[in-house]
């Protein structure tokens, strides 16, 4: 039995280090500064140059959405009304931040504000959203129980197993 709860405890460490929310941050901050990704780098994209923040803005932007862009978060059992202030906040120290640091952050166009805005509030929100109601932690849950019920049945035990070998030996 103790082995059976080993295996358990595999599986769904195995499924929590799958769920990688933090992955998006690199890539939003490297969009921040203008770069894309191309042939396994990050190249500046010229095209984007006028949007492009100073690397400390985009690293001090992206580091307030890793606050809710984790494994832990995702896992976490949030109401609507929670993932909402925590949106807002979120989103509102973002923009407090770009304004306050505007030379730091490279803004020269309030496009660059709203820009900010839609990424931070978009991340955060969806990030939030999934773990509303423990949506990720049940199917973590579901998806191990169903592993648990393949196995069992795969090696003739359980319920439907006992039935079976039953009716072989009759």
């Amino acid at each position: 039995m103790e082995e059976y709860g080993q295996v358990m405890q595999s599986e769904k460490a195995d499924l929590l280090d799958r769920i990688r929310p933090d992955a998006i941050i690199e890539v939003i901050q490297n969009k921040f500064m203008g770069k894309e990704f191309r042939n396994g780098d990050w190249v500046v994209n010229p095209a984007l140059k006028e949007q492009a923040l100073t690397e400390q803005g985009a690293t001090q932007l992206a580091n307030l959405m890793l606050s809710v862009s984790s494994q832990n978060v995702s896992i976490s059992k949030l109401k609507d009304d929670e993932i909402r202030k925590r949106t807002r906040g979120i989103v509102m120290t973002a923009l407090d931040m770009a304004v306050c640091n505007w030379l730091e952050f490279g803004i020269r166009s309030p496009d660059q504000i709203r820009f900010i805005h839609q990424v931070v509030m978009s991340n955060t929100l969806i990030t939030l959203k999934q773990s509303e109601n423990e949506g990720i932690r049940r199917m973590i849950m579901g998806t191990i129980a169903e592993q648990n019920l393949n196995q069992t049945a795969t090696n003739g035990g359980g319920v439907l197993g006992n039935l079976f070998r039953r009716n072989k030996s009759e």
